[in-house]
């Protein structure tokens, strides 16, 4: 609604569904073909690039070398596009770059990292890169690390806070819900709605008003335990069991 729909391009590598069609342009971009990216940027007259490829924490586990291609090589294909075709680019972090030793309570901006997943280590990498070719040649990167997103129409895509979006779900469809996490383990949140908004305030921001390139950005912070308590106010016959993943709960 703000630019047009017609100035504003999707990309996948999978057939969206109708809606997603009918909203506007969309076209086939694998962020591993250089060729065809540059092909998409050039032809299409492309000023802002927003990079959101990448297999989250949990799938990434499962297949590392995959994980690596897409999060760190694709993340240099597009940074270098960016820097060849004086585009603006804004890729998403996650708190999932934040490790164990970490400070919380919050985290703040700087701080040490030191992630246990792969997706995690992808993600500071891409922070760490971008920064660099925004001091070493001018790059308009901009990053925000994303709490857990949370949205009724999109289906879990592997992180570590799907399980806030799968309870709901599952509380609807069986009553019952396996979670990966402890029942303590609070979180930070958002709702998709105000992460679109802030997002884009971000990308509107004067650069002169920016200190650093990459912020953290949340909404609120939940346990298991707390979402489930709440849709049991809704749904009362909701049973959840908790079994601890120790790749997730890292």
């Amino acid at each position: 609604e703000k630019y047009g729909k017609e100035n504003v391009i999707l990309s996948d590598i999978k057939k969206p569904p109708a809606s997603v069609l009918q909203s506007g342009p969309f076209v086939y971009a694998d962020v591993l073909d250089y060729k065809h990216l540059r092909e998409l940027i050039v032809n299409n007259r492309i000023t802002w690039l927003v990079h959101y490829s990448a297999l989250l924490s949990a799938v990434g586990e499962t297949n590392v070398a995959m994980a690596r291609k897409i999060n760190i090589t694709g993340l240099h294909n597009v940074l270098d596009l960016a820097l060849e075709n004086c585009l603006r680019i804004f890729i998403p972090s996650t708190i999932g770059a934040f490790g164990p030793s970490s400070p919380r309570d919050p985290a703040p901006d700087l701080c040490v990292q030191r992630p246990h997943t792969i997706y995690g280590v992808s993600k500071v990498h891409g922070e760490l890169m971008g920064e660099y070719l925004h001091h070493k040649h001018g790059l308009d990167f901009r990053c925000l690390r994303y709490p857990g997103v949370v949205s009724a129409h999109t289906n879990p895509g592997g992180g570590t806070t799907d399980y806030a979006v799968q309870i709901f779900h599952d509380a609807l469809s069986t009553g019952h819900h396996e979670c990966y996490l402890r029942a303590d383990t609070r979180l930070p949140m958002m709702h998709i709605s105000d992460c679109h908004r802030a997002t884009v305030e971000f990308l509107h921001a004067p650069d002169s008003r920016l200190s650093l390139r990459t912020y953290n950005i949340a909404a609120m912070s939940f346990s298991p335990e707390e979402v489930a308590e709440e849709i049991r106010k809704h749904v009362p016959r909701l049973n959840i069991v908790y079994k601890p993943d120790a790749a997730r709960q890292t």
